[in-house]
């Protein structure tokens, strides 16, 4: 059974209580949405060009490492279209009767967002092909010689899908997308608002300093800054009077074990093994996977982005190699094998 990360991007199985608080924490608007400034304006450029022309919102493909709020961005921009917004995910719509039955289901000007987009089977895709470019519906009613090719009229409909793998998503269905749009990793300034943000709605009090704090070891990342002040909140309920400052922030975060770069034990043990292992040499992936007991997409999707970013790994044609960067923030002589 894998150990759930404090700095995981993953979506946790937490209580009903907890799924509710983070459900509140999403903004609504855009005015409420912190960061991704570039995303924002084409996208409402975009929604304020298909109100005008009272059209619906071309298809949108929202692509980028996990916990970025690609879920937030398309809530937030059927609220702003006026829309019914309806969630599903990729893994769920297993046959093609299964996304027609969602599908009819629509009303004009309804959003479909599907989440893990890439991760729809082919005879999936094949029904969706015509349902985003035409609005129709291609069914087969009945089997063998007397089957028979159904068209169906469905609703105008915008489908926003997210995906953490654009490589992994089929061509044809990359390009019925109108809007293309990469989340970035936020900006620590960012991240210390969304936090400020979060405590103000969980009605606890946190000093600017310590709000600050928990920005730089959130690695760029809403889901985890919302995720690392629930905790600290909690230490300092318990171990404290309520209210989050510096103090009590850097003891919480000790107890995590996340460090001033947002590493986590996972994090260190794999940059570890690198280095004692195989120094500033490249290591295949395959290679890394086994040596962490994760598998390769588990360190490509939750790993490697942060670690990438902040310059700790670089790629290279031959694997992934522990820079300078990494040997000095884990105090390991440089050129250790």
């Amino acid at each position: 059974m894998a150990i759930e990360r404090i700095v995981d991007t993953g979506v946790h199985d937490e209580d009903s209580e907890e799924q509710i608080i983070e459900v509140s924490l999403r903004p609504q608007t855009f005015l409420e949405y912190v960061g991704q400034e570039r995303l924002k304006t084409n996208l409402q450029l975009a929604i304020d060009a298909a109100k005008k022309r009272d059209e619906v919102l071309d298809h949108i493909l929202l692509y980028g490492p996990p916990g970025l709020g690609k879920t937030t961005m398309a809530t937030v921009v059927a609220r702003e279209m006026g829309a019914n917004i309806r969630v599903t995910a990729g893994p769920a719509i297993e046959r093609a009767a299964d996304l027609a039955s969602i599908l009819t289901s629509l009303q004009d000007g309804d959003v479909l967002f599907i989440d893990e987009i890439h991760r729809l089977s082919r005879a999936v895709e094949e029904v969706l092909y015509s349902a985003m470019e035409d609005f129709k519906l291609d069914i087969v009613i009945g089997k063998g010689p007397g089957a028979r090719s159904v068209r169906l009229d469905l609703p105008k409909f915008t489908i926003i899908g997210a995906t953490t793998r654009t490589g992994s998503l089929a061509a044809p269905l990359r390009d019925r997308f109108g809007h293309i749009y990469r989340l970035e990793f936020y900006k620590p300034e960012e991240i210390g608002l969304i936090i400020a943000r979060a405590a103000s709605i969980l009605g606890t009090e946190i000093h600017t300093e310590a709000a600050q704090l928990l920005s730089t070891r959130a690695r760029l990342t809403p889901r985890i800054a919302n995720r690392l002040l629930k905790r600290v909140r909690d230490y300092a309920d318990v171990n404290g009077d309520g209210i989050i400052d510096t103090t009590v922030t850097t003891s919480a975060l000790t107890l995590l074990e996340v460090d001033e770069l947002g590493l986590d034990s996972g994090d260190r043990n794999l940059l570890e093994k690198m280095i004692d292992l195989y120094g500033d040499t490249p290591v295949g992936l395959t290679t890394l996977a086994a040596l962490t007991g994760d598998e390769t997409s588990t360190i490509e999707d939750f790993y490697e982005p942060y670690l990438l970013q902040i310059g700790l790994i670089e790629r290279t044609p031959r694997g992934r190699r522990a820079t300078p960067r990494a040997f000095a923030h884990l105090k390991k002589p440089s050129g250790e094998a």
